[in-house]
């Protein structure tokens, strides 16, 4: 039986992607979008087809009972979203960025009490995931560490929650904090970045470019540099995909693609 969808925050750019890549699977009946901007009953697809609309999530759930909601709205309606859903037992795949710590313990505290799986990502990109997970092993073998990160000029956070992600990893993975060069001077307040255990990360916005992460080390005579790059916003829908498949096996929080991917 194909597994039942809602897209929540489905006008947003990385929602209106979802649409149009979950609708194209055989295993998956799309069956709603929401949208708190929503002011027309029906969506059009890409793909030419029509779906139900609407600005309240927990209206459409009444009445068309999804197995899972995707959401790619905002940290609120995120956070609204798994107030809403778990308790109704619904299933719930967030890809949306900015969640802090004590969303994500409320969020598997609802989880737990409830019985219902969650899958929290910071990035649903299969490069991102496999990229980050080769930075964590470099780690180890390195005393420096920088990232740079590069989104679109209207990314609404910075850092990036992948390259927050990514520095912790690499630290914990390390054990200790990295070592990070000392300036004598800032000629320019801010330019060494923000600093996370020990890396410095830097975020770059600009027209053009869409997401894109290079973690850089170094140690005695050697530099190592992990990159990855995305085109366009339908790079995360197989890692969705594989959330969704697997969420409705789930009866507590999964924090990560990676412990999806088995990494």
């Amino acid at each position: 039986m194909p597994i039942g969808v809602i897209v929540n925050g489905a006008n947003g750019r990385v929602g209106r992607e979802m649409l149009t890549g979950l609708a194209g699977h055989t295993d998956i009946d799309l069956l709603a979008g929401v949208d708190s901007g929503a002011t027309s009953d029906w969506l059009a697809l890409d793909n030419g087809c029509s779906i139900p609309m609407a600005p309240d999530l927990e209206t459409v759930i009444a009445g068309i009972r999804p197995l899972v909601v995707v959401d790619f709205s905002s940290a609120q309606g995120a956070m609204a979203a798994a107030r809403t859903c778990l308790p109704l037992g619904v299933n719930l795949v967030i890809g949306t960025t900015g969640l802090n710590t004590e969303d994500v313990n409320e969020i598997g505290e609802l989880s737990s009490s409830h019985g219902v799986g969650v899958v929290v990502a910071a990035n649903f990109a299969l490069g991102a995931v496999v990229m980050t997970h080769l930075a964590r092993i470099a780690a180890r073998y390195f005393d420096y560490a920088e990232i740079t990160e590069m989104h679109h000029h209207l990314k609404a956070d910075s850092p990036s929650g992948t390259a927050l992600a990514t520095a912790r990893a690499m630290a914990e993975a390390r054990g200790r904090a990295f070592q990070m060069a000392s300036v004598e001077k800032h000629t320019l307040p801010g330019t060494r970045g923000g600093e996370v255990d020990g890396i410095a990360i830097h975020s770059q916005r600009l027209p053009g470019l869409m997401a894109h992460q290079e973690v850089l080390l170094g140690t005695a005579g050697q530099t190592l540099s992990i990159r990855h790059d995305t085109i366009n916003r339908e790079c995360y829908v197989p890692g969705v995909l594989i959330a969704v498949r697997e969420v409705v096996k789930c009866r507590e929080l999964v924090y990560g693609l990676d412990r999806l991917l088995g990494l």
